[in-house]
């Protein structure tokens, strides 16, 4: 599947939805996956590095899955703190159709499958938690975080996975130099090849 595929906001070919057993932060759940979604047979490597390493989330708050798949963050945050409002945004339409199916299966009602020009523009966040789409590009990825991390909240923090060798390093320098004193960023730990960073607001 090309990267096209599943950035695109309604992938080609039908929707065959499937049934995958998966562990979410020590809770086993089946969820339902499809083609055109990001990493549709499990959950990927640096999804998993990120839930292996983030702190337990607030129990109450607000919180986004930035680029959410078929809902495999969300999921997680919302099993974890049931009255911690996530928003699961993505471009990609069946992402989102296939996130709303799994919170509704698990009865997770403080989910919310959201296309990025609808979330509120006054809108901030507690925590953010992405794996963010590193190969749309270095630029398009540089504008997704411009847009989206200065939205954290006072001392909210944001936990973003990279993959060393797709530019985790570069990325960690880039936020420092982009953001400033406002929000700091450090490397959280290494996993298997994936740079866990940690984003804080600070003022």
């Amino acid at each position: 599947m090309t990267a096209q595929h599943y950035f695109s906001a309604t992938p080609d070919g039908p929707l065959e939805r499937r049934n995958i057993h998966i562990q979410l932060r020590g809770r086993a759940v089946s969820v339902v996956t499809a083609g055109g979604t990001f990493s549709p047979e499990h959950v990927d490597r640096g999804t998993q590095a990120l839930l292996d390493a983030a702190p337990k989330p607030p129990s109450a708050g607000t919180a986004l899955d930035l680029g959410c798949g078929w809902g495999a963050i969300s999921l997680a945050l919302a099993l974890e703190s049931p009255e911690l409002d996530v928003w699961a945004v993505d471009v990609n339409e069946r992402a989102l159709l296939l996130t709303g199916e799994n919170a509704e299966r698990l009865g997770l009602s403080r989910v919310r499958p959201t296309l990025p020009a609808d979330v509120p523009a006054d809108a901030t966040f507690d925590l953010i938690w992405s794996n963010p789409p590193i190969r749309i590009g270095k630029e398009a990825l540089h504008q997704l975080l411009t847009d989206w991390l200065p939205r954290l909240s006072s001392g909210g923090e944001a936990w973003l996975v990279v993959a060393k060798k797709l530019g985790g390093d570069s990325l960690q320098a880039w936020i420092a130099a982009q953001f400033g004193p406002g929000l700091t960023v450090d490397r959280h730990t290494t996993d298997a090849g994936f740079r866990v960073l940690r984003v804080r607001r600070v003022q």
